[in-house]
C-alpha cells in the first residue's frame, strides 16, 4: 500500500509558490471588493471538513458570474499561480487546501437556477447553488433533484467530487444524473460539454471526464443535472437488530432480491446512542437500519412488508414507520447531523472519515473485520453506512494533538482501505480523492491508469495551476 502511515507524513506536502504581488494587484484593480484579502476571510477558504490543515490562499476572489472565473483564471495562468474552486466549504478529503498557496474562486454567489425544461425532467443550474436551494426552487413543478451527500453542498461540489449519498441505490450518482456542463479551463477559455439529450455518442465523453476530476482540469460554472418526478407516495421505516452483521444480512437479502428501496442507511450502536443525544431522540441503541420507500401507495405498501419479511428473518425489531413528513424529517435530520453528534460526543475533537466501497456480497465480511480491528483499537468511533450500494464510512475520533491517535487511526485507515481493494472495492466510494487518498489511488487503479490520469492533467492544465496537489502527484 502506497498511503503512508509514519506521523510524519499524516499532513499535507506544502509546496508554496510564489504568489507575485502584481497579481494581487491586479486582482484588487479588477474585481474591487470581490477580491478580500482579510485572514479571517482567507482563513475560511483554506479548509474544509476533513482533519488535514495547509496555509490559506493569499486571495479569496468572490465570482458572480461565468465571465469573473474566466477572467481570475486568466490571470492566475498569466502569473502562473494556482487557483482552487470553492463552494460550500463541507468536502472531507483536503480538497480546498492551498497546499501549494494561491487563490481561493468563491462561486457560492453563483447560485441562480438558470433554465428549468420540467418536460424534459432537466435543470440547470449555477455551481454555488446547494442542494437544498435547488430543491427549493423546483417544489412547484413536482420534481426533484435526489443526490444527497447528508451536508447541504453545492451542486458545482457534489459534481466535482462525484458525489452520491444516501439515496444513490435508487437514484445514482453525480456520474448518472450530470448531462451538461460549462467549464473554465486553465487558460480561461469557456467551453461546452455534452447536452440536454439523454443520450450521446459525440466523440470523447468530457462532462464524465469533468465529474469527479475535484478542479483540476476545470472550474465548473453551468451545470444540467437531471430530475426525477416527486414519488405519489413515501414511508420511511427504521428496524433495530441484534447485531450489525444481522443488519447487513437484511441489506444484502433485499438488494439481491430486487427491492427497489430509495434509502437504507446503517448506524451502529455507538452513532445511535450519539444522535439521541445529539437531537434529544430515543432511539434503542442497538444497530439499527433507517429505510426509505418511493412510489405509488400499493408498491410501497409491497416494498415494505417484503423488507420487514427479510428483517424479521435475521431478527429485526421494533420496526417504526415514519409516513408524515415531519416524522420523515425528524429521522433524516437526526441521520445527515450524525457527524455533527459524532464530533460532539468528544468535545476538541476532530473526526478521521474513512470512505470505502465494496461489492454488495463481501459488504459484510469487510464491515466485520473493521468493527472488530476499531473495537480493539479503544479509539472512540462512529459508523454509518450507505449500505445498500455497500458503501460505508467510520469516522475515527482523535485528540487533534495526539501524534498517537492520528498514527493508530491512520493506520485502521490504511488496513480498512487495504481490505476494501482486496474485496474489489474502492479507496472512496463518494468523499474523491483530496489528498488523503492520493497513495490508494495508486495501489487502486495501478501506476499505468495514474500517469495517464497525469497526461490528461498536463494536456488541459499545462502550467499545473487548477487546484494542483491534489488527487495525484505530478
Amino acid at each position: 500500500m502506497n498511503a503512508p502511515t509514519a506521523a510524519a507524513h499524516l499532513l499535507p506536502a506544502i509546496a508554496l509558490r510564489d504568489v507575485p504581488q502584481a497579481l494581487i494587484d491586479a486582482l484588487q484593480t479588477h474585481f474591487g471588493a470581490q477580491c478580500s484579502l482579510a485572514q479571517a476571510v482567507r482563513e475560511q477558504h483554506g479548509r474544509d471538513e476533513g482533519s488535514l490543515q495547509a496555509p490559506p490562499p493569499s486571495a479569496v476572489v468572490f465570482a458572480e458570474s461565468t465571465q469573473d472565473v474566466a477572467d481570475a483564471v486568466k490571470l492566475a495562468s498569466q502569473y502562473e499561480v494556482p487557483v482552487i474552486a470553492y463552494g460550500a466549504g463541507s468536502s472531507l478529503e483536503g480538497h480546498l487546501l492551498a497546499v501549494q498557496g494561491g487563490v481561493s474562486i468563491d462561486v457560492s454567489r453563483m447560485n441562480r437556477v438558470l433554465s428549468i425544461n420540467a418536460e424534459d425532467l432537466t435543470v440547470t443550474v449555477q455551481p454555488g447553488i446547494t442542494r437544498k436551494q435547488l430543491n427549493e426552487a423546483i417544489k412547484d413543478t413536482g420534481l426533484f433533484f435526489p443526490i444527497d451527500p447528508g451536508a447541504d453542498a453545492s451542486i458545482g461540489g457534489m459534481a466535482a467530487t462525484r458525489a452520491s449519498g444516501t439515496n444513490a441505490v435508487r437514484y445514482g450518482t453525480m456520474r448518472e444524473n450530470v448531462l451538461a456542463l460549462q467549464v473554465v479551463t486553465a487558460s480561461g477559455e469557456v467551453i461546452h460539454t455534452g447536452t440536454r439529450a439523454k443520450k450521446s455518442s459525440a466523440g470523447y465523453d468530457l462532462t464524465r471526464l469533468m465529474v469527479g476530476s475535484e478542479g483540476t482540469l476545470g472550474i465548473m460554472t453551468e451545470i444540467t443535472v437531471r430530475l426525477y418526478p416527486l414519488p405519489e407516495a413515501v414511508s420511511a421505516a427504521i428496524c433495530s437488530f441484534p447485531s450489525i452483521e444481522a443488519a447487513v444480512r437484511t441489506t444484502i437479502q433485499t438488494i439481491q432480491l430486487g427491492v427497489p428501496i430509495a434509502r437504507v442507511e446503517l448506524i451502529d450502536r455507538h452513532t445511535v446512542r450519539m444522535v439521541n443525544a445529539h437531537s434529544k431522540l430515543g432511539l434503542r441503541e442497538e444497530p439499527m437500519l433507517l429505510m426509505e420507500f418511493h412510489g405509488s401507495p400499493a408498491s410501497v405498501k409491497e416494498q415494505a412488508e417484503m423488507v420487514q419479511d427479510i428483517a424479521n428473518e435475521f431478527g429485526g425489531q421494533a420496526f417504526e414507520w415514519a409516513s408524515t413528513p415531519e416524522e420523515r424529517t425528524r429521522l433524516w435530520t437526526a441521520r445527515h447531523n450524525a457527524y455533527f453528534a459524532a464530533v460532539q460526543s468528544r468535545p476538541g475533537c476532530r473526526a478521521i472519515s474513512t470512505d470505502t466501497c465494496v461489492p454488495i456480497s463481501r459488504l459484510a465480511d469487510c464491515l466485520l473485520e473493521s468493527v472488530d480491528e476499531v473495537e480493539a483499537s479503544g479509539i472512540p468511533y462512529f459508523l454509518v453506512g450507505h449500505v445498500g450500494d455497500g458503501n460505508f464510512h467510520f469516522g475515527y475520533l482523535i485528540d487533534p494533538n495526539s501524534a498517537e491517535e492520528r498514527t493508530q487511526a491512520e493506520a485502521m485507515n490504511h488496513t480498512l482501505v487495504a481490505r476494501a481493494l482486496s474485496m474489489g472495492g474502492t479507496c472512496t466510494g463518494e468523499h474523491g480523492v483530496g489528498i488523503h487518498k492520493m497513495g490508494f489511488l495508486l495501489d487502486e487503479t495501478g501506476a499505468g491508469a495514474v500517469d495517464m490520469m497525469r497526461a490528461i492533467k498536463r494536456a488541459l492544465d499545462p502550467k499545473n495551476i487548477l487546484n494542483p496537489g491534489k488527487i495525484f502527484a505530478m
